[in-house]
């Protein structure tokens, strides 16, 4: 049975129909207004701007679940590729209850911005299925997988869209749709996702690597204003797969991690909190909350916390209006995708706190998801040192391209970003013409 509840291609809203419902805060009504602040500093015409703001392809399908127990459940799945003027399309699969398709379609335009900005041969693209992967067994969470892969087998492929790991998933996830399009081919096709297990052609590092990418940004950003990383304190925001390893690579650093928090609650030791204990406790109970090491703290509050060092690792739309005028730290470095409204993003930026914008901090996993790809084609692995040095590489070089675009106009460096990445992908739309 093969139930396709849509399959077309649509034109999104143009981009400043957001002015006229700029007061409901959404990830898509963020990601048009960083586009129109950049299309206006860059001088773009509006036909151009209609083309950036409007995704390339969407896919919207049914995915039908036959439950351990013998019944069905019906869920909802999409895969939006917003651009792939520079390359295949590149993004993560999520599973999520509140997964819809405007939040997909917000993601898939961050993610060709970062590749653009990365300079990263990829356009971006993004999925998800609105599913609450902890309500469902291992199982049953493959037959979805199966099933939601088997409906976007169109569009997807090495040279066309490559998913990989985001909420929700991980490598076994991977592994799953790299065998479903595998059998579909009749051979073994190793780069169709990335983020997948070593033993199927994983890149070493690429497990931490948006962990890491977000640390070392975190460090320059920190000496860039000032501090020395070693007597700077810091919060994050979220402890999972980007928020646990950033603060454990933070507290190798020398950072003093204070206050860590997950969808439960928080906790907070201003003396700093043993990391490596509170993953041992979060592996044995599932939050942060509880910690014996650390004093129970809102999860709100840890946004306002009085530390050098804000990483907001979760989700997005934390840190907005309501709540920015408050934050006390100096530096924010997003480890999530879409952490900061354009409003507190305003508000931020008068209160003097320097934001490091999630397409540049957080863009060390589609990094290595890059090499991993490169890998798979060549079928050469490289060390895990190879693959940390490049990172690391590629990272810090994106950082300076950003900061001296930004010093040199007095931009904020989302701005700077945004507009460094609109340009490249601009200029790729140019010179490939636009047929027929």
């Amino acid at each position: 049975m093969t139930d396709v509840l849509a399959a077309t291609t649509r034109s999104t809203a143009h981009a400043d129909a957001a002015a006229s419902d700029s007061h409901i805060a959404t990830p898509l009504t963020d990601a048009r207004a960083q586009l129109a602040e950049a299309i206006g500093l860059l001088g773009y015409e509006t036909g151009l701007h209609q083309m950036l703001a409007t995704p390339r392809r969407e896919l919207t399908v049914a995915v039908p679940l036959r439950l351990d127990s013998g019944e069905s459940r019906l869920y909802v799945g999409h895969r939006v590729q917003h651009n792939f003027s520079r390359g295949p399309a590149k993004g993560g699969l999520r599973y999520a209850p509140n997964v819809n398709l405007d939040e997909v379609r917000a993601l898939a335009m961050w993610m060709t911005w970062k590749c653009a900005l990365l300079d990263v041969p990829y356009g971006g693209a993004k999925g998800g299925v609105a599913i609450d992967p902890r309500e469902h067994s291992m199982a049953e969470l493959e037959r979805v997988t199966r099933r939601y892969t088997s409906e976007i087998l169109p569009i997807i492929g090495p040279e066309r869209d490559i998913p990989a790991p985001d909420i929700g998933t991980d490598e076994q996830t991977m592994a799953w749709i790299m065998d479903t399009y595998s059998v579909n081919s009749g051979y073994t096709v190793p780069g169709i996702v990335t983020g997948k297990p070593i033993s199927l052609g994983g890149s070493q590092g690429r497990a931490s690597a948006t962990s890491r990418g977000v640390t070392h940004i975190a460090l320059a950003a920190l000496r860039h204003a000032g501090l020395d990383p070693a007597r700077s304190t810091a919060a994050v925001q979220g402890f999972g797969k980007v928020g646990a390893d950033a603060a454990r690579f933070l507290s190798d650093a020398g950072v003093r991690v204070t206050a860590v928090s997950d969808q439960y609650g928080a906790v907070v030791d201003t003396g700093g909190l043993d990391i490596e204990a509170l993953t041992d406790h979060v592996r044995d109970t599932g939050t942060v909350v509880g910690f014996a090491g650390g004093e129970e703290l809102d999860g709100a509050d840890l946004l306002t916390q009085d530390v050098d060092l804000l990483v907001p690792a979760a989700v997005e739309g934390v840190l907005h209006d309501g709540n920015a005028g408050d934050v006390l730290a100096r530096v924010i470095v997003e480890g999530a995708n879409g952490p900061t409204t354009p409003a507190a993003d305003r508000i931020l930026r008068e209160r003097g706190i320097l934001v490091v914008p999630d397409i540049l901090a957080n863009a060390g996993g589609v990094i290595v998801s890059y090499f991993e790809w490169v890998q798979a084609n060549q079928a050469y692995w490289w060390r895990a040192d190879e693959v940390e040095s490049r990172l690391e590489e590629r990272m810090l070089s994106a950082w300076q391209h950003v900061l001296g675009y930004a010093e040199a106009r007095d931009l904020s460096l989302r701005t700077a970003a945004t507009a460094l990445a609109v340009e490249r992908v601009a200029e790729a739309h140019r010179l490939r013409g636009l047929y027929p």
